[in-house]
């Protein structure tokens, strides 16, 4: 009971506010609109893009000291609000959205960090656009099963990281992908949940570090 208080109180800190990295808030007009991000880090730094999941917004990665961990190790960390969350508006959501912003903000070579919710907006630009990745962090996400038959073709290196007690999206589905993917990664982090980052904070920074790092290594 104990360690359930303390993670529904950090949920709470991430959700409602407290300390966090420093970073600065860009707008990027879309669709009649406008999508917010957080940035942090070198801009000449191989850029890695967080997601969110549906409870969770881009200032959950500035709280959770996400974004710090990699503008640290020398990475331009961004962290969107996918519409109709945090700041940005409710504008269309496509399944070229990802691939459109991505080019827009003149990214390529991007590793992208899909948790939950945000696999439904992540698997189409993995699927249909691995030009613009140069890896893939599957973080519980939805849409596995949805894709199963095109899993086998997906070409960008992958990480998968669970929670070993995730009561929402199945561990097994990411066995399932892990074994379907040439190559991918597997990361069950103990004990913790569907939010495995929450649980386990500082063993998801170091998988996710380990793997940044060998998929874009700074100064390349």
């Amino acid at each position: 009971m104990r360690g359930r208080c303390a993670v529904l109180a950090l949920v709470a800190a991430l959700l409602g506010g407290g300390p966090g990295a420093a970073s600065e808030s860009e707008t990027v007009p879309w669709e009649g609109g406008s999508l917010h991000l957080l940035v942090a880090g070198p801009e000449t730094g191989p850029a890695v893009l967080l997601l969110h999941g549906a409870r969770f917004q881009a200032r959950t990665w500035e709280r959770l000291g996400t974004l710090e961990v990699l503008a640290d190790a020398g990475y331009r960390a961004l962290a969107l609000d996918l519409p109709g969350f945090g700041a940005s508006d409710r504008v269309a959501l496509t399944d070229s959205f990802l691939a459109q912003l991505l080019v827009r903000l003149e990214l390529a070579r991007v590793v992208l960090v899909a948790p939950s919710m945000s696999g439904q907006v992540a698997f189409p630009l993995l699927l249909d656009r691995p030009d613009l990745l140069a890896g893939f962090v599957a973080v519980a996400p939805v849409g596995v099963a949805t894709y199963r038959e095109r899993l086998p073709t997906i070409e960008v290196p992958l990480l998968a990281i669970w929670g070993s007690e995730d009561g929402v999206v199945d561990p097994a589905l990411g066995r399932e992908l892990v074994a379907a993917v040439p190559g991918a990664e597997w990361v069950l982090l103990d004990g913790a949940r569907h939010p495995s980052y929450l649980d386990r904070p500082e063993l998801f920074h170091r998988a996710l570090l380990d793997f940044v790092a060998r998929v874009a290594p700074v100064g390349d």
